[in-house]
Formats: C-alpha cells, structure tokens, sequence
C-alpha cells in the first residue's frame, strides 16, 4: 500500500469517525477538497497524519469548532461579484417590489458578508423593511461572526470598492462605524435578518421563500449532494421567484433543470417557472 492510499484509507476513518460522534457527514462533499482541508488542519494541528486527528475530536472539547471551522472555510466578502449585485439591484428587486412581504434565504452564508450586502440593497430599494432574511449555516462558529456584523477594518476598502461597483448609491462609509481595527456594520441592518443553523445536507427548507441564494457552496459537493440540495430549494421555492448561485456552479445538469429558466445567465441567476 502506497502512501496516497494510506492517506485515503486515514481520510475513510476520520469521515466515518465524524460521521458517528457528530452526526456530520463528509461523505457527499468533494474528496479532493475534503482531503485538502483535513490535511492543513494536521499541519495546524501539529501532527503528520490524518489519523493522529481522530483522538482530538474525540477528547478535546473545542476541537470540533475547530474541525468544521477548517472544513467551513468559505472566501468571502461583501458584494462579492459586483456584477452579480449589480443584477440583483436592477432586475431581480423589481420583480420583488410587487409582493407584500419578500422571504430570502442566504444558504450557506458563512460569516454573513453578502448578507449584510443583501441588506443593504434592500434598504436602498426601500424594501428592507418588507422583507424576512434567513440566513443559514452549518458552522456556529461562523454564524457567531455573521451575527456580530464586526469585521476587519482592513477590508474595507475593497468592500467600498465593491459596492460602488455593485451599484450603490449612498456612501459605503454611511453603513458602518469604525471601532480600533474592527468596522461595526450599523445594526439596524439585522433587524430583518435571522441566523440560523442549518445543515443542507440534512436539514429542510423554510418554506416559501421568494430569492435564494447559495454562492459558491454546491461547488464542494458531490453531484448527489449537489442534487439533494436543488430539490431542497426547489421545493422552498415560490413561483416565480429567484435562485443565485456561483459562477462555477450550474443547475444544467440537475434534477430541477426544466423547472427554471435563465433569468441572468452571466450572473448565474435563475427564475422558477
């Protein structure tokens, strides 16, 4: 046995560990990237191979933070894509307008960035105030950062830089005040926003919801988990409402496929019928 199929046979065990003591399964998320990330979290954790990190999950406390903190690590950033805001702003809000009420669901939201971007869009539009936004995660640790709002002031300027280009209209500047090293996003952007913790792989739906967005999320699935989650938000979709998800991803070659059509195609932004 080679020292890839030893790592590969390391790489079952931790999954089936994880899968039994924490009801998490890895099965269904891409091998490669899995396999990526449990081997940086061994060299963070001091050890040379992925079996030597069975006996921290479980006998440390905390580590299972750790665990899903390293497999949840998503690259994110407020209006993210511009472009895509830019469409969302322009095309996807005029149809919400419409609707007494608008439900958003952020899947996947990670440390809650595009959340607050999502927000603040919506206060621009005036329509914020009519809308309940779910966003949801897997990972409490980051969902613990979403609903701080309080990020690096150091990535400010690029934020300030999206924005602009996504379109907005007010100073980026009137959005948050600054505290040390740390922009604390103005509050009153989370009083429409509700943090949940949610497992896609799992876990079902919030009902009807008008927009749903999953940004670079499916990308670390397999294709079956990947099916399972466009029924999930097919089924927690209204007609005539909305699906983003990321430039690398596609709803092409999925069971849903004939049930939406291309409502952005450049921006991934999808319309059920």
């Amino acid at each position: 046995m080679n020292v890839n199929d030893k790592e590969e046979l390391e790489l079952d065990l931790f999954i089936s560990m994880v899968k039994s003591y924490f009801d998490y399964d890895f099965n269904d998320y891409s091998r490669a990237s899995i396999k990526r990330r449990i081997k940086q979290l061994a060299v963070q954790s001091g050890v040379e191979h992925i079996s030597e990190l069975i006996p921290k999950v479980l006998y440390e406390e905390n580590f299972r933070d750790v665990l899903l903190q390293s497999i949840s690590v998503t690259v994110t950033e407020m209006f993210r894509d511009p472009s895509v805001f830019a469409s969302i702003r322009n095309e996807v809000i005029p149809a919400l307008m419409i609707l007494p009420t608008v439900n958003i669901w952020h899947a996947g939201c990670a440390t809650g960035e595009e959340v607050y971007s999502m927000a603040i869009i919506l206060r621009e539009a005036g329509l914020l105030q009519y809308c309940t936004i779910h966003a949801t995660d897997f990972n409490e640790a980051s969902l613990d950062i979403a609903r701080q709002g309080k990020y690096p002031l150091e990535n400010i300027k690029g934020y300030t830089k999206n924005y602009i280009a996504g379109g907005g209209i007010c100073s980026f500047s009137d959005y948050y005040t600054v505290d040390g090293k740390w922009a604390i996003l103005d509050p009153t952007l989370r009083e429409q926003i509700r943090f949940y913790r949610h497992d896609l792989a799992k876990d079902e739906g919030f009902g009807m919801m008008n927009l749903i967005l999953c940004r670079n999320v499916l990308i670390y699935f397999k294709k079956h988990l990947q099916d399972h989650v466009f029924n999930l938000f097919d089924n927690s979709l209204d007609v005539n409402s909305f699906l983003v998800i990321g430039d690398k991803e596609t709803i092409e070659f999925s069971p849903i496929a004939n049930s939406f059509e291309a409502f952005c195609p450049t921006c991934k932004i999808y319309r059920r019928g």
